[in-house]
């Protein structure tokens, strides 16, 4: 169990804990009671340190690396999944994972991105920063699953699309682009789930939908708290004040209207466990599945483009 700076206090109790416990086990001893106490201490312990969590605390969180990535979650929610690979002009993208899977009976198309367990597989997955060739498989899915009037599926998590000049070379900016225009005239549902790390372009590339949800301890922004941090103040030790003002965590991105809704996650974070976590978005992916369905495809992309128009505040003058 990997323990963040800011859960210390939880990383002794469980010490302490696992101590007694060992010392139960070698001495034939009943420490049931103390074990009780400890065990209700961090509980009580966990909730007020999560009860609290700053901006800069959240965006950790996102990035614990215990933290479930899309293929756990299509492993835990899918029935069956077949992935589906490359863009049919460069390469296949691993850092974006994309394939039809069935979710209780559901015939979905679920594109996300990946990152990767340890250190070989970050390195496979390019640490879940795309490639151009990415957003252009995610597109070829996506029209795929509209001639086949299949539900879309987002699971958004990276630190951002990648800035190598490879990418700038073979149409960075023009895939992403390309993939708003193309998502905001889709025929089919679109359903968007924040699961980490919401990054600038990157995460907004397959992130416009019908319904757009962030779990709990994500963040969802045009830049990250250091990158803010380097270009305001020319270093990176006001992270922390960076994430506060950019108003990122999943409360503040809802209070701006630019998400439909917040996901709970279970007590100590999607790490702490996976099975309850992936179980509490299959109902929420379910429900909105439910709600989109009856809707018909002209009035879908209406209400889309309403949902859209109605986000940021502007001033009209004609003068």
């Amino acid at each position: 169990m990997v323990f963040l700076e800011f859960e210390k206090p939880l990383e002794e109790l469980h010490e302490q804990l696992n101590n007694i416990k060992e010392v139960g086990e070698k001495g034939g001893l009943d420490v049931t009671p103390i074990v009780s106490e400890l065990e209700q201490k961090i509980e009580s312990t966990r909730n007020e340190i999560y009860s609290n969590l700053t901006g800069w605390q959240r965006v950790q969180l996102s990035r614990h690396p215990e933290r479930p990535y899309t293929l756990h979650y299509i492993d835990e929610i899918c029935e069956d999944f077949v992935e589906l690979h490359g863009d049919r002009a460069f390469k296949d993208d691993k850092a974006i994972v994309g394939g039809l899977g069935t979710i209780d009976g559901q015939r979905v198309m679920i594109i996300g991105h990946q990152k990767g367990v340890n250190t070989k597989l970050r390195q496979y997955r390019n640490f879940g920063m795309p490639n151009p060739e990415g957003y252009r498989k995610a597109l070829r899915l996506m029209k795929i699953a509209e001639k086949f009037d299949i539900p879309v599926v987002t699971f958004i998590d990276t630190p951002g699309a990648f800035p190598g000049l490879e990418a700038e070379e073979r149409g960075q900016a023009e895939a992403i682009a390309r993939n708003l225009i193309e998502m905001a005239q889709l025929e089919t549902q679109i359903l968007c789930y924040v699961i980490g790390e919401g990054a600038s372009g990157g995460a907004i590339g397959i992130g416009l939908g019908d319904r757009v949800y962030m779990l709990e301890n994500t963040w969802y922004s045009v830049i990250s708290p250091e990158s803010c941090s380097s270009i305001l103040w020319r270093s990176w030790d006001y992270k922390e004040t960076a994430a506060e003002q950019l108003k990122l965590t999943a409360t503040d991105v809802k209070g701006l209207g630019v998400i439909d809704g917040i996901i709970n996650e279970p007590a100590g974070g999607a790490h702490a466990d996976h099975k309850e976590m992936a179980d509490i978005l299959k109902k929420q992916i379910l429900k909105d599945l439910k709600e989109l369905k009856p809707i018909k495809k002209d009035q879908l992309l209406q209400k889309r483009i309403e949902k859209y128009e109605k986000m940021g505040v502007f001033e009209d003058r004609k003068n």
